[in-house]
């Protein structure tokens, strides 16, 4: 049993990630259903419209393409593929385009890593993709997993993002390490991991600027705030984590290729997949980057960001009950 499971169970998990999923499995599966009414086999016509399906989920031209000629395979081999299959096969392909932890396992089970403590998390991500709001609610569940947590508000250039963090700091009851607005990033940064230090806490969240406008300016401020927390603990941060926002579809894949390149990013978060029938985003990303999905965000309460699960989310996207 992992961290998250002895507050939320399996069963109310899967619930809220497919009530999250609703838009997204509707489209899907109402296009899929149709690609293979009063057909008998998969052939290329069956072919086409499942293409046409995954496209319109913003699976992406690329993933797409791989999973489909990944099905022209088995075809192919078994020579006759009778459409009641056509099911199982794609969770079948699409289960084994998602990236697992870096352990081989899922996260389903998650927990702190052992072996050093405080943990640190960099968040990095543009603005306007839940970000923040990722950061209270992690910080949010993590505290009722019982584990110690520090915010740092190293978005220095937005008071709205440090005001936001610590509104959720007052609500959650998560001490926070803050600055004036435009002070250096690093300095925060600097400052969060020493008082972290000091109060022997299990998890430090340091919240970034969300700038693109200037990549190599972005690369240069992760490698500062990177360099100055290595002065206190030279293996840190633990984890670089991306927060993206599913509703913007491709364009998420557009930021992933600017983030990935300014900095090393080991794991990625799926913000607002409830309000988007995009949710096959989350499939061109895991795809692409070889990054693990680590959580997902479905709703706009703090139990609704999910860890990821794979084999939850494929049965999400394809519950038929739930698709009607």
């Amino acid at each position: 049993m992992g961290l998250f499971d002895k507050l939320f169970g399996k069963k109310q998990q899967q619930e809220s990630l497919e009530q999250g999923l609703k838009k997204t499995r509707e489209g899907f599966l109402s296009k899929i259903t149709k690609s293979i009414a009063g057909k008998s086999k998969v052939d290329e016509e069956v072919l086409d419209n499942l293409e046409e399906a995954l496209v319109s989920a913003d699976v992406g031209i690329t993933t797409t393409v791989k999973i489909i000629d990944r099905i022209e395979q088995r075809v192919a081999k078994d020579k006759y593929l009778n459409t009641s299959e056509l099911n199982r096969i794609l969770k079948e392909e699409i289960r084994e385009i998602l990236v697992t932890a870096p352990d081989g396992n899922s996260y389903q089970h998650y927990e702190l890593p052992a072996g050093h403590k405080p943990h640190i998390i960099l968040v990095v991500g543009v603005n306007g993709v839940g970000k923040t709001t990722t950061i209270g609610k992690m910080a949010h569940n993590f505290s009722l997993a019982g584990k110690s947590v520090l915010l740092g508000a190293a978005d220095t250039f937005r008071a709205a993002a440090v005001d936001q963090l610590t509104i959720w700091s007052e609500r959650t009851g998560v001490p926070i390490v803050k600055k004036e607005m435009g002070s250096d990033p690093a300095a925060v940064a600097f400052d969060t991991v020493n008082s972290g230090v000091a109060r022997d806490v299990d998890l430090i969240l340091i919240d970034t600027a969300g700038r693109l406008h200037n990549k190599v300016h972005l690369m240069d401020e992760l490698s500062k705030i990177k360099r100055v927390i290595q002065k206190v603990i030279p293996d840190a941060p633990h984890e670089v984590m991306l927060v993206l926002d599913g509703s913007t579809g491709q364009n998420a894949l557009e930021q992933a290729k600017h983030f990935t390149a300014a900095t090393a990013v080991s794991a990625i978060t799926i913000t607002k997949l409830d309000g988007t029938a995009k949710g096959g985003v989350v499939l061109a990303i895991a795809d692409q980057f070889k990054i693990p999905v680590k959580f997902i965000g479905v709703g706009e309460k703090a139990e609704d960001l999910l860890v990821f699960d794979k084999q939850l989310f494929v049965e999400g996207l394809f519950n038929m009950e739930k698709g009607e």
